[in-house]
C-alpha cells in the first residue's frame, strides 16, 4: 500500500492563488525597497555552524536547524565526545552546516566577508526564506520568509527617518491604510531604569513595564516589586503609567521624569529629532506613535526600536518590526559599524490584506482566453494567434487535447478564464475567430486585431 503524502509540520504548500498574492506583497515591498535606493543581495540557505550558533542566546540556538554532515558521519564522529558525554562536541562533529535562523546575523557575516567590496554606507534588502526549530501553531511556523531592509556603516538619524516613510510607502501601497509605526529608544528605557535606581535590573524592570497595556498597573508594580525594584523606584516610574496623548506631549513628560539622567536625554532628543522630520515632511497614510513601553529585542537594539501595528479594526500582532544596532558586525570582528534595520511580517500583511479584502482582482489574473482544441490542424492555427497574443502581453494558451468540447468547456470554468476562443474550418478560412465571453455566453467573431483590442 502506498504511503499517504505528507509534509513536515510547520511547513506549508501554497496554491496559485496564495502564491499569486504573497507576489502581490513581495513585489510591492520590493519595489518600495528599490525606489528608496535599497541593494539586493542573497545569502545561502545554510551556514557553517559558528557562523549561527552563540549568536541568538540559548532559546535561540535551541531553534536552530542543524545539517548532518554528509556520509557516515557516525563513524567519523569524535570518539571523545561519546567518552566525555559531551552534548556540544558530539553535534558539531556530526553536523558543521545549519539552515538559516534569520537574515540579519548571515546579513553581518557578509558585510564582514565582503567589506573590501561594499560602498557605505550600504543599504541592503533580502527577501528570503528562513526556519526556525519551534512549535508550529497558529502564525508561527517552521519555515517563512523575512523581508528586512538595513543600513550599515552611518549612525545618521536620517536613516530613522526614512524608514519610517518606507514604512509609510509600503502600506500605502498595498492600501492598508491606518497602520500605527510605534517608535521608542534603547537610551530611553535605560534612563528610566537609571532614575529608578534598577539599572541592573533594565530587563526585568522593560519586561514589566511592556506588559502594562496587557496586564495593567497594579500587576506590573507587582512584577516590578518581585524582581527587586524598590518602592521609591516604582513610585518615580507613577507619570509613566499614565503617559498619553501627542507624540510632543509625551516627550515634554518624559523630560521631566529623566532630566537627571544623560543617557535618557540623548534619547530623547534622538526622538524628537525624527518626529519633527515626520512632522515636517509628513505621511501618507500611517502614523506615527511614541510608545514607552516598546521593548523588542532589547539585548540587540542601541537606539530606535521600531514596531507596526495592524489598523485597530484588525486583532493582530506586529506587522513590522526592527530598530538601531550599533555593532552588528562586532561579532564576526569588525567593530563600530553602527546599522538600523526593518522587517515587514509577510504572513501577517496576507492576513490582515485577507481580513479587509484588500487584494486587487487582478493579482490572482491568471489565463485570460483559453482555445479550444478541435485538432491538429485548428492547433496550430489557435497557436499562431496565441503567440501574437502572448506578444501583446495577453495570458493565452491551447488546451492540450482534442477532448470533447464540454470538458474544455467545464475547464475554463473551473480555472476562472473568462474567455475562450473556437476556431474550426470557417474561422480559419475567413482568418477570424470566435471568441465566447464565459460568464454571459455571448459569441462574437473577431479579427486577431479586434480579438488583441477586446480582450
Amino acid at each position: 500500500m502506498a504511503q499517504k503524502p505528507s509534509i513536515p509540520k510547520g511547513t506549508r504548500d501554497f496554491n496559485p492563488e496564495q502564491v499569486a498574492k504573497r507576489n502581490y506583497i513581495f513585489n510591492t515591498i520590493r519595489g518600495a525597497f528599490e525606489t528608496f535606493g535599497f541593494q539586493p543581495i542573497e545569502t545561502p540557505s545554510f551556514e557553517n555552524s559558528e557562523t549561527l550558533m552563540g549568536k541568538y542566546g540559548d532559546e535561540g540556538d535551541r531553534l536552530i536547524f542543524k545539517i548532518l554532515n554528509s556520509g557516515d558521519y557516525l563513524s567519523k564522529a569524535n570518539q571523545d565526545a561519546y567518552e566525555q558525554k559531551d552534548a556540544l562536541k558530539l553535534t558539531s562533529s556530526i553536523s558543521e552546516k545549519a539552515l538559516r535562523y534569520d537574515l540579519t546575523v548571515p546579513f553581518a557575516r557578509y558585510v564582514v566577508q565582503h567589506q573590501n567590496e561594499i560602498e557605505f554606507p550600504f543599504k541592503r534588502y533580502q527577501i528570503q526564506p528562513v526556519w526556525r526549530a519551534d512549535r508550529p501553531q497558529k502564525g508561527r511556523f517552521r519555515e517563512f520568509y523575512q523581508c528586512d531592509a538595513d543600513v550599515v556603516g552611518s549612525d545618521s538619524l536620517w536613516q530613522e527617518v526614512e524608514f519610517i516613510q518606507l514604512y509609510d510607502a509600503v502600506f500605502s501601497a498595498l492600501k492598508l491604510e491606518g497602520v500605527t509605526i510605534k517608535i521608542n529608544n534603547r537610551k530611553i528605557l535605560s534612563g528610566i531604569a537609571e532614575v529608578i535606581g534598577a539599572h541592573d535590573k533594565l530587563i526585568d524592570f522593560t519586561v514589566a513595564l511592556d506588559k502594562l497595556d496587557k496586564i495593567g498597573e497594579e500587576k506590573v508594580k507587582e512584577e516590578m516589586r518581585s524582581k527587586g525594584i524598590s518602592e521609591e523606584g516604582i513610585s518615580k516610574l507613577q507619570p509613566l503609567f499614565s503617559l498619553t496623548g501627542s507624540f510632543e506631549t509625551q516627550i515634554e513628560s518624559l523630560k521631566s521624569i529623566l532630566i537627571s539622567s544623560e543617557e535618557g536625554t540623548k534619547g530623547i532628543e534622538e526622538l524628537s529629532f525624527i518626529n519633527e522630520a515626520i512632522s515636517e515632511l509628513g505621511l501618507n497614510t500611517a502614523k506615527l506613535q511614541l510608545d514607552v513601553t516598546l521593548a523588542r529585542g532589547l539585548n540587540y537594539y542601541t537606539g530606535a526600536i521600531f514596531e507596526v501595528a495592524a489598523p485597530e479594526s484588525v486583532k493582530m500582532g506586529s506587522i513590522g518590526g526592527g530598530g538601531r544596532y550599533d555593532d552588528l558586525t562586532g561579532i564576526f570582528g569588525l567593530k563600530n559599524v553602527s546599522g538600523v534595520g526593518i522587517s515587514f511580517g509577510l504572513d501577517r500583511i496576507y492576513l490582515v490584506l485577507e481580513e479587509l479584502n484588500l487584494f486587487p482582482e487582478t493579482v490572482t489574473k491568471n489565463v485570460e482566453v483559453l482555445f479550444i482544441n478541435f485538432g491538429d490542424k485548428e492547433a496550430l492555427f489557435s497557436l499562431k494567434a496565441i503567440k501574437t497574443l502572448r506578444g501583446n502581453g495577453i495570458n493565452a494558451e491551447l488546451y492540450p487535447d482534442a477532448a470533447k468540447m464540454k470538458k474544455q468547456m467545464n475547464h475554463a470554468n473551473k480555472r476562472l478564464i473568462p474567455y475562450v476562443v473556437l476556431v474550426g474550418e470557417e474561422e480559419m478560412k475567413s482568418n477570424t475567430f470566435t471568441l465566447k465571453t464565459m460568464n454571459t455566453g455571448d459569441q462574437q467573431k473577431l479579427t486577431i486585431e479586434e480579438l488583441i483590442s477586446h480582450i
